[in-house]
């Protein structure tokens, strides 16, 4: 079975709201083995939804349609479908009752419109709406299944989760699952993670491998369809493998995880703590730490070092470095981290300095970047970044590479 996702609302269109709903429910058709190939918008015009029924009709075994069910004239999404499909439309005779229970439990006068919210498509079975008013529906008709569901969220979701699912899962004949995971890399473009992985990305067919790239980094979600779950772990499980032999040395979590979130694991297992030396990044890679519980047991501390006197008189990085090497150097971004560490007596020294940009400072071209790290009875090492982007893109990046370089030599 495919679906088409259908949400119904000039409110969409205009950018007033987000379409959360279809992100929603393709998440639970995944889980239900249903792939779906298409989400469509479209406004409060019967012309205009008729054509996207239309449409959806040729390529979709199950429709499913949220929003405009509701009271008002805009809300026409079932009287729509009923005349799209040649069908028409009866009362609800428990959802009626349901909103009249409703006005008379709020004292409210209810208006002759709210009784349309009861109506459904002929020969539909009914979706309660234990959250709101409207109720959905479900028809099987000329062997496509359309399911309308309302708009809101708080009335949607649980509506498709409790009735929406088992009716959809009634009519597969096989009950395949979808089982999807998502690798995480950092330190390697999408295009490069594509190349390196060009042979295995070209014969894929179950378990799928589909790169993405964002906000620096590359994910690959792996997707295996299997009735068995226990079987489509284990396809994951050996294409990932596969993976993880090849840039294994990029990749650092798992689905939701981000780089702080591992990387503060990683000191809290091994009772290592860290402090901060930070000119470039301003305090932002001391700030991610904080947003996370139980940061005190790893962050001693750090200072803000932006200009070089504070570079001088409290992290005692040496003059002539700075007058030989300026403060976007090797030299000083590996002062700064022993410096740091000492004045801090923790394990690790962590440094940042470079130029931010937009504009080249000292002779140095914006987004060059050094990042030095200190390790307790380790030698100290300094990495150069040469990055291509905005000021802050920049420092938001730098803040990841101190965890990409710290995971890699803690592990």
């Amino acid at each position: 079975m495919n679906a088409e996702i259908i949400a119904v609302g000039s409110e969409l269109l205009l950018g007033q709201i987000a379409n959360t709903n279809a992100q929603y429910i393709s998440e639970q058709l995944a889980e239900a083995g249903v792939d779906v190939y298409y989400h469509t918008s479209v406004g409060d015009n019967p012309v205009r939804l008729s054509q996207a029924v239309k449409v959806a009709q040729g390529r979709a075994d199950l429709l499913i349609f949220t929003g405009g069910l509701g009271p008002t004239k805009d809300d026409l999404t079932k009287e729509t479908i009923a005349k799209a499909l040649g069908t028409g439309l009866s009362m609800d005779g428990e959802a009626l009752e349901s909103i009249k229970a409703y006005f008379q439990k709020t004292k409210r006068q209810m208006t002759p419109n709210n009784e349309k919210q009861a109506l459904i498509l002929e020969g539909s079975a009914s979706l309660k709406n234990e959250n709101g008013m409207a109720p959905g529906m479900f028809l099987k008709k000329d062997d496509i299944s359309y399911m309308l569901l309302p708009g809101p969220p708080s009335e949607m979701r649980p509506m498709f989760s409790k009735y929406g699912i088992p009716a959809i899962l009634g009519t597969l004949k096989r009950k395949e699952i979808i089982y999807s995971r998502v690798l995480r890399f950092f330190g390697i473009g999408e295009a490069q993670l594509e190349t390196d992985l060009e042979e295995l990305i070209d014969t894929q067919t179950n378990p799928t491998i589909a790169p993405l790239a964002g906000d620096g980094e590359v994910t690959l979600r792996l997707t295996a369809k299997h009735e068995s779950k226990s079987v489509a772990a284990e396809l994951l499980d050996g294409v990932e493998e596969k993976i993880l032999n090849v840039v294994g040395d990029y990749f650092y979590g798992y689905d939701q995880d981000s780089l702080v979130e591992v990387g503060m694991k990683l000191l809290k297992d091994k009772g290592l703590t860290l402090s901060c030396a930070e000119s470039l990044t301003g305090g932002l890679f001391q700030s991610e730490i904080t947003t996370l519980p139980g940061a005190s047991a790893v962050l001693k501390g750090g200072v803000v070092c932006y200009q070089d006197e504070i570079k001088k008189k409290v992290l005692s990085v040496r003059e002539d470095t700075l007058k030989q090497h300026s403060a976007v150097s090797e030299q000083c971004a590996l002062e700064l981290a022993g410096n740091v560490r000492t004045l801090f007596a923790s394990d690790i020294g962590i440094s940042f300095t470079g130029v931010a940009g937009p504009d080249d400072l000292d002779g140095k071209k914006a987004g060059t970047v050094w990042i030095g790290l200190a390790v307790k009875d380790r030698p100290a090492k300094a990495f150069l970044l040469n990055l291509a982007g905005g000021r802050n893109g920049n420092r938001k990046r730098t803040a990841k590479y101190g965890w990409h370089y710290l995971l890699k030599e803690l592990t």
